[in-house]
């Protein structure tokens, strides 16, 4: 009797013993999220932000120097071309021109004084022939009869070509004269007024561009003004679509495509001797915005790539291991398995610690930076490289590496960093919780 307790006692003890072993096996060593992958329609979109400006716009600039003594628009006035801006005091480039059209006329009495003398200098020396003919006069006399006829006749080609000169410069002071009356160069509306009347005008020079009077734009046409990182504008490329976000339209989005892509850094300052390097790019909107003003903050959303009914993984579910795992990121077991989690571990490509040693063989493994997802089944995990193509808003297309229907673990991040291959894990998802990564069923 005393024998045949403690057998029993015997056989209970190793019963609790298996009972723990299996219990051990079964024990998750982390919580995570999982997704399935699934074929969806994927737009890559590169986000920027600048300004609304207008198409098309002129800066009106001063030609000539001098006091605005008429001022005939105002700001945010629409104009046509041709319409008068403003006057700049005439008085000095008027004198000029009167001083020059008198000028002309004394040029004009000398040019007739000179064909006079050229007249009678002709006449001298024809009568210098005659005389040399008859023997009443000498060789010198006929040579310097026909001298001063020459001098004569130069001297009316000087006095033609001054009044010539003179001309040219009365046509230059009309033309100085013209450039204090401004008018619209086109039609538009004047977004900017820089001066008010009384004030002076500075013409531009070479190193100068002058004072810019006004501002007048076509707000027909509008574009957004963007800068897009070094890292991005290379996927920018003219003609692709983008959505427009206007700051002063909240409830409104505008269509429109790329038509410039600037080709010289913008270079932003972001302290401690860093600079932020952007590139310009220019969007041009489809359609007339109404009471749209010229430097409202804007952002756009350029789509740079489409793929329709693609394969998707949340951006959360890829992450990054040295390829091949290193023996340390490989998580071993011994010990009873149900037969379920041995099945699991034998389709996940898992083998027994015994089985797994380090296939290198005492060589130097050459390893490099791998992207790829954990693949979830009956509660254990394995890192599966896969090739990602264009990244959407919330997924990232697959291109190798896995298929359709396949459960992955999404998250959380701190979980996911640290990941083991072969690791048992408890999974949840969508707020629904199962053990080994099934759904837990409602009762």
């Amino acid at each position: 009797m005393k024998k045949a307790i403690l057998i029993i006692l015997g056989l209970v003890v190793v019963a609790a013993v298996v009972v723990s072993i299996l219990k051990s096996g079964d024990k998750a060593e982390a919580k995570v999220e999982t997704g399935t992958v699934v074929r969806k329609d994927l737009t890559a979109e590169v986000n920027c932000s600048g300004t609304i400006q207008p198409k098309r716009k002129v800066d009106v600039s001063a030609n000539a120097m001098g006091t605005i003594v008429h001022l005939a628009v105002a700001e945010g006035q629409r104009v046509t071309a041709g319409d008068l801006l403003m006057e700049i005091d005439p008085s000095e480039y008027a004198a000029a021109v009167k001083a020059l059209e008198a000028t002309i006329k004394s040029a004009e009495a000398d040019v007739a004084l000179a064909e006079a003398s050229l007249e009678k200098a002709q006449q001298d020396h024809e009568r210098s022939i005659e005389l040399f003919k008859e023997g009443l006069a000498s060789e010198e006399n006929l040579a310097t009869a026909r001298t001063n006829a020459r001098v004569e006749e130069s001297r009316v080609q000087a006095a033609r070509h001054r009044i010539r000169q003179y001309e040219a410069n009365l046509a230059k002071a009309h033309h100085d004269l013209k450039k204090v009356t401004i008018t619209a160069p086109m039609t538009g509306v004047i977004t900017r007024l820089n001066v008010e009347e009384g004030e002076n005008a500075i013409m531009g020079t070479l190193n100068n561009p002058g004072t810019v009077l006004l501002v007048i734009a076509d707000l027909g046409t509008m574009e957004a003004w963007v800068e897009v990182d070094e890292t991005e504008v290379v996927k920018v490329e003219l003609g692709q679509a983008a959505e427009v976000s206007i700051d002063a339209f909240p409830d409104r989005k505008f269509t429109g495509q790329v038509t410039e892509i600037g080709n010289s850094p913008v270079r932003i300052s972001t302290g401690s001797s860093r600079e932020a390097v952007d590139f310009e790019v220019k969007i041009t909107l489809h359609e007339a915005v109404e009471n749209i003003r010229p430097g409202l903050s804007a952002k756009a959303e350029v789509i740079v790539a489409e793929r329709g009914e693609s394969l998707a993984v949340p951006l959360g579910a890829v992450t990054v291991r040295d390829w091949p795992l290193k023996s340390e990121d490989i998580r071993r077991y011994s010990g009873s398995r149900s037969r379920k989690q041995q099945a699991a571990l034998e389709d996940l490509g898992f083998k027994p610690r015994s089985a797994v040693a380090d296939s290198a063989g005492g060589k130097q493994i050459e390893r490099k930076e791998t992207e790829g997802v954990f693949v979830l089944r009956d509660g254990f995990v394995k890192f599966v490289p896969v090739k990602i193509g264009i990244a959407g808003e919330d997924d990232f297309e697959l291109t190798e590496g896995l298929d359709e229907g396949q459960r992955i673990v999404t998250g959380p991040f701190r979980i996911l960093r640290s990941l083991k291959d072969g690791a048992q894990v408890e999974a949840e998802e969508k707020g629904r919780r199962g053990r080994f990564g099934g759904d837990r069923q409602d009762d």
